[in-house]
């Protein structure tokens, strides 16, 4: 009997060809899509639990489709506020998806299941010859690796999950897909998050901690110990270079966040 392995489907490309080369590799292939109900969520959609169901028709495969209803509490739990209260980090939006009620995608089903998984995210995992022991490593396509957001899967979890598409770069898997005829071949990129329906992250974060709204303080540089004044730290994240509202004439990143002063 073939080993069994369940494929979190999201109705994108990504996903679509790493169900189709798990099928190439003689796995029993199940796909599931996730569908999230509820304050017109952007993505898990009708439509895209649909484009995921023709992929697995296409490949042959079992598909099943599980409803989430996703509630949005006035104001969240406390150890999301606090989290918050630090600045941006992953560990947020796990909390923050725990707070929204929506199971985190990657690895949702690795984390819930002890059958294999696999997904189409950016990253790989190798076993180190000497050691046995597993280890997660970065896509082998720089501007799509998402290994970052993986960080806490254990060894035991690693074992059990599977990400086929890890070796490849976006464009192999769009033609991967296009040859084998899959209907999300040339289907636009998603990168939003599925439990801020509206796209706006800042305004979910303040709905959850409403002192953010009352954030206003300065931001500074070498040069001065204020150049500018933001909307609060919620809205930024260390590198980031777009959006920070201040002109210096030359490019400048975020470094540093200081919450205590939330600066």
């Amino acid at each position: 009997m073939s080993e069994r392995v369940v494929v979190a489907m999201s109705g994108g490309v990504d996903s679509s060809v790493a169900a189709a080369l798990l099928v190439e590799q003689g796995f029993d292939v199940i796909g599931v899509t996730l569908r999230l109900v509820g304050d017109s969520s952007r993505c898990c959609s009708l439509d895209d639990a649909e484009d995921a169901r023709r992929v697995a028709e296409r490949l042959g495969i079992r598909f099943y489709v599980g409803r989430l209803q996703r509630r949005l509490p006035a104001r969240g739990d406390g150890a999301v506020r606090r989290r918050l209260s630090r600045g941006p980090h992953a560990d947020s939006l796990r909390r923050l998806q725990s707070a929204l009620q929506v199971p985190p995608s990657a690895g949702a089903l690795a984390r819930t299941r002890r059958r294999g998984g696999g997904d189409g995210h950016y990253a790989r995992i190798e076993r180190d010859p000497a050691s046995g022991a597993l280890a997660l490593l970065r896509g082998s396509d720089p501007r799509k690796d998402q290994s970052y957001f993986l960080f806490d899967l254990r060894p035991e979890q690693l074992a059990q999950i599977r990400f086929p598409v890890g070796a490849l770069a976006k464009h192999e898997v769009r033609e991967r897909a296009r040859a084998l005829g899959l209907a999300t071949a040339d289907k636009p990129e998603s990168q939003e998050l599925c439990f801020v329906p509206d796209g706006n992250t800042a305004a979910a974060v303040e709905r959850l901690r409403p002192v953010a709204r009352r954030a206003r303080a300065k931001s500074s540089t070498k040069r001065a110990a204020s150049s500018g004044r933001h909307a609060g730290i919620h809205r930024f994240t260390v590198g980031q270079r777009r959006g920070l509202a201040i002109a210096l004439g030359e490019r400048v990143y975020v470094k540093a966040i200081d919450a205590t002063h939330n600066a």
